[in-house]
């Protein structure tokens, strides 16, 4: 933020492609800042960009509390995603106030200053909207299905019920909004919900009475904190079918087009429609969108790389709402009204603080709707006054038992509801569970009607569990009476979490702040071995994890209490699924052996059918919204078995599910080597899921296999020629997949260099050890140096695939793979594949003429090939044929003279021969030692690979035995390696000398 009204965002991925966007406002609030003697954030330089909570209100508090004064409706709404600040510039955190505590203590501080011939009404109501139902944040009784929502011709749309407090002074606010943010803790933990997911209104009615000029003026200020943003994209996870199911983002995606709507009318352009009625919160917001209310839109973004998309998406949205133009006029309730028209304002705000987002709503008039009781504002305030003595002596009640008893103080995912309830542990013992019997009352998800017992004796506080009920001490699950420690982290049932404050005499000065949601979680994952070492984060070399590895270990942490709940859900709804955390490609490379990028996943089984599934993160997100919207039906009474299976969450269509994978080198193909393995297929843990017995051959074009003298020792001989070769799938051993359940079956998949396709074998059912035996035979008509490349550097991935009754098979068929006449299928084909696309734009005549040219070339060469070696023996034999003349010639008496030149030169001629014939022994024995050699390499390929994923076992007894068998494993490693080095060195050494002799013999 370069200015004032100025924000440019730049990509991370591309930088540069930079978006400048200009609003009324713009704010920076993410460094720069120190904080006062008070606590508060104020600028490190007085020179320098940082606003603060002060900066903010004097901007757009200013401006609402004007409005109220003038008799203009007022609203104020903050948007953007989850832990961008809405709530933070909305209420702010300690002593850094938010805007609506400011401008609600700022009114009361003008009303005191004011004239006194007038009189001043304030009421005060909270709400929040949560799955399109309506929740009164003021009232302690809970209406099933929530608070309805009316529409009067002369009011709008307004909530039918809602409780409208009048308020006298602001700290009666206050207590208002600490009454409405406890109600809230409570009803999201009841809901299983979190605040992030709900919208939160608070709506101040203001009426100014003028006694001497018989003339009142009215206004509705309306503070919005809706939702976080990115919730929409959750339900348009790509690939799950019940993408658009989830009412939880219904209210955004309709705000977005209410907003979309208004913008394209503001610029002219014809609109038929303006969706206000699709959802609880457009109805509520139609006057401040639309009508008369001037309003503020505070944007709030992160300045984190990682939110650059959902940051961009808010620019956007600003950007849209800024065209809106709304016509505010003053409440008067006389027959001469002021009326003027107002432009709406728009302004963008960027918080500080990881303040999770939450709700908002619009309240008609007093908030009453038609059907209001008409009492005297006298009457309205004294029955509030009886309410607030009543809660003045609760609240004097309470702080007194927080100073004196032990206590466990809620921690919420949002800190903004952290440290609203508290529990107490009296002297003695005390139950704690569901049932209103209990001295403790629990609610949430996984909590049994009687789930543990406190026991408060001789000043030590222990915790035991009932039955089998969950109980999570400092990240260790307990089973037996446990003794707590000042704060002590505890986790009941599924996620409700808890931080135990002792007694006086062990309380200090102790900052609670830092024993937040994310430090529970990442105690939890650190006492199940969850780190960031165990998902493979590279070190650096300035000492920092891969920044990817962090990200999916962010992601891991987040998803961990969102699994807990969602196997909790499942097991009281009967659905009998069990949901996993796994790390995709944890332990999986590419072909050339380099990591690939990781990411989260939940593995979800039937544990009644074994039938499994592999959610993505998105989809597992927004199937736990629909989870959360079943089991609410559910708590309501409702018949939640009743659900249709095409729109059930916890059901989806049976899947091929991804085993595991296993890397072949092709080194040894490339001096054409045959090459026998068995390989394991390492799963997403990097553990053994089965083992693979493969065979790749070079062989003819008949397919008949190469032997040891077709072994060549540099690969660039190969180069231009043809090449064949085999790829034998024999037998897949010993799948976990298949001793799991016996009716389970497997497929085989892999995809060589530049083929288009996957290529599966046939699928095997039934069979722990399946026999495969499928052979494929591929060419290379003019072997590229790309492809030797290839052979040498990279690795064959074969896949393994698990099959389910009822899935959809992997097709084995192999369409658009280009064939040679042989049937054999063509790799190496760029040359070809150019030549073909040519050939399409003109004729497809030409491109096959030039398959034709290419074999006929192949041929040539072959033919070539055994003419020079027909040539070569021939030039033998007529060696062999002189030598056995000469000697029929040397018994012949009359040719005496020349039988002796003939004897004189035989050893010579039989000299250079037996060199010749020695030069090819000696290169037949080079290549075989090279080829020793590359095996044993291989051997040693697949012992490193092995030491590598050798991980240490969490059970300290077994470190023993783990040390012992790693150092043996290395010793054979290092052995391996040695005498594969020793033997290549003696057989090169004996070549050597044997090829020297037969020089000096010849010399």
């Amino acid at each position: 933020m370069h200015s004032g009204t100025t924000t440019t965002i730049q990509d991370p991925k591309n930088p540069e492609h930079v978006k400048t966007f200009t609003f009324d406002l713009a704010y920076w609030s993410h460094s720069g800042f120190q904080m006062d003697k008070d606590g508060v954030f104020i600028s490190a330089d007085p020179s320098g960009k940082f606003a603060g909570q002060r900066d903010v209100f004097r901007d757009l508090g200013g401006g609402i509390l004007d409005s109220a004064w003038q008799g203009y409706n007022a609203t104020l709404l903050a948007y953007g995603q989850t832990g961008s600040g809405k709530s933070y510039s909305m209420i702010g955190f300690g002593a850094n106030k938010g805007l609506i505590p400011s401008v609600c203590e700022e009114l009361f501080q003008a009303i005191e200053n004011r004239e006194r011939n007038q009189e001043y009404q304030v009421t005060f109501s909270m709400l929040e909207i949560y799955n399109e139902q309506v929740r009164d944040l003021l009232s302690r009784t809970k209406k099933p299905g929530g608070l309805k929502v009316r529409e009067d011709q002369q009011l709008g749309f307004y909530v039918d019920g809602l409780k409208s407090v009048p308020c006298e002074n602001y700290a009666q606010i206050e207590r208002l909004m600490e009454q409405g943010t406890r109600i809230r803790t409570t009803a999201s933990t009841n809901m299983n919900a979190s605040s992030s997911r709900s919208h939160m209104v608070i709506t101040i009615q203001f009426k100014q009475v003028f006694l001497d000029r018989e003339l009142t003026k009215q206004s509705s200020i309306n503070l919005v904190d809706l939702a976080g943003s990115e919730r929409q994209k959750s339900s348009g996870s790509e690939g799950d079918r019940l993408r658009e199911g989830s009412r939880v983002n219904l209210s955004l995606t309709n705000l977005g087009n209410v907003i979309s709507a208004l913008a394209d009318a503001a610029m002219g352009k014809r609109v038929l429609h303006v969706p206000y009625r699709d959802s609880v919160l457009t109805k509520l917001l139609q006057s401040a969108l639309g009508g008369n209310s001037r309003t503020t839109l505070i944007a709030a973004i992160s300045p984190a790389d990682i939110c650059y998309e959902e940051t961009l998406s808010t620019l956007r949205y600003a950007e849209r709402a800024k065209k809106i133009r709304n016509k505010a006029v003053v409440n008067t309730s006389t027959l001469m009204r002021e009326s003027r028209t107002e432009n709406n304002k728009l302004l963008l705000g960027c918080g500080n603080s990881s303040m999770a987002g939450q709700p908002a709503c619009l309240l008609a008039e007093h908030g009453l709707g038609p059907h209001a009781d008409p009492m005297s504002w006298a009457h309205q305030l004294e029955q509030a006054r009886k309410e607030w003595q009543q809660q003045y002596v609760a609240i004097a009640r309470e702080r007194q038992m927080t100073e004196t008893l032990p206590h466990l103080l809620n921690v919420n995912e949002d800190p903004q509801l952290t440290g609203v309830l508290k529990y107490f542990i009296q002297p003695g013992s005390c139950d704690a569970g569901q049932a209103t019997s209990n001295a403790i009352t629990l609610h949430g998800l996984g909590i049994s009607e009687k789930h543990a017992s406190f026991t408060n004796l001789d000043g030590k506080v222990t915790v035991t569990p009932h039955s089998k009920c969950k109980v999570v001490v400092n990240g260790v699950p307990i089973t037996t009476a446990t003794k707590l420690q000042h704060l002590d982290r505890i986790i009941l049932g599924s996620n409700s979490a808890y931080l135990y404050i002792g007694f006086p005499s062990e309380r200090g000065s102790d900052d609670l702040s830092r024993f937040d949601y994310d430090f529970f979680q990442l105690e939890r994952a650190a006492a199940e071995g969850v780190s960031v070492d165990k998902l493979g984060a590279v070190i650096s070399g300035d000492g920092k994890a891969d920044p990817s590895v962090l990200a999916v270990f962010q992601d891991y942490i987040k998803l961990m209490p969102l699994v807990a709940e969602a196997n909790q859900m499942s097991e009281e709804l009967g659905k009998g699924l069990k949901m996993e955390l796994k790390v995709k490609n944890l332990a999986l490379s590419d072909s050339r052996g380099y990591d690939l990028q990781k990411e989260v996943m939940v593995k979800v089984t039937n544990q009644r059918t074994h039938e499994v599934w592999i959610w993505s993160k998105a989809k597992f997100i927004n199937r736990k919204f629909l989870m959360e919207e079943l089991y609410q039906r559910f708590l309501d009474g409702e018949d939640s078995h009743n659900v249709a299976q095409e729109d059930d969450p916890f059901w989806d269509p049976l899947e091929v599910i991804h085993l595991g994978s296993a890397h072949i080198w092709l080194q040894s193909l490339a001096y054409c080597m045959k090459l026998e393995e068995q390989v394991e297929f390492l799963n997403c843990d990097g553990l053994e899921e089965a083992v693979l017995h493969i065979h790749i051959s070079p062989c003819s074009p008949t397919g008949q296999a190469c032997g040891e003298e077709d072994v060549v020792i540099d690969p660039l001989e190969l180069l231009g020629k043809r090449m064949d070769f085999q790829i034998r799938i024999v037998r897949c051993l010993g799948a976990k997949w298949l001793k799991e359940d016996a009716e389970r079956g497997v497929q085989i998949g892999y995809r060589i260099y530049d083929l288009p396709n996957t290529l599966y074998t046939k699928p095997v059912w039934k069979t722990v050890n399946p026999q495969i035996e499928e052979t494929v035979q591929f060419t290379a008509l003019n072997a590229s140096q790309e492809f030797l490349n290839y052979l040498q550097t990279n690795a064959l991935i074969v896949d393994l695939w698990g099959l389910q009754e009822g899935c959809a098979e992997r097709s084995c068929c192999e369409p658009d793979l280009m064939t040679t006449g042989e049937g054999h299928i063509m790799v190496d084909t760029k040359k070809i594949s150019t030549v073909m696309d040519t050939g399409k734009s003109t004729s497809n005549q030409i491109s096959e003429l030039y398959l034709k040219l290419l074999k006929l070339e192949q041929e040539t060469e072959l033919l070539r090939n055994i003419n020079r070696a027909l040539r070569e023996e021939n030039v033998l034999l007529k060696a062999s044929l002189e030598k056995t003349g000469s000697s029929q010639q040397a018994h012949k008496p009359s040719n005496t003279l020349k039988v002796t030149g003939m004897t004189e030169q035989l050893p010579a001629a039989r000299d250079i021969n037996q060199v010749c014939s020695q030069q090819a022994s000696y290169d037949r024995e080079f290549a075989k030692a090279l080829k020793v050699f590359y095996q044993s390499m291989n051997m040693a390929r697949g012992q490193f690979l092995r030491l590598r994923l050798y991980k240490p076992p969490e059970d300290d007894q077994m470190l023993r035995p783990f040390v012992h068998q790693q150092s043996q494993m290395l010793k054979d490693f290092g052995d391996l390696l040695e005498s594969s080095l020793w033997k290549l060195k003696n057989d090169v050494t004996l070549i050597v000398k044997k090829k020297r002799e037969c020089l000096l013999r010849v010399e």
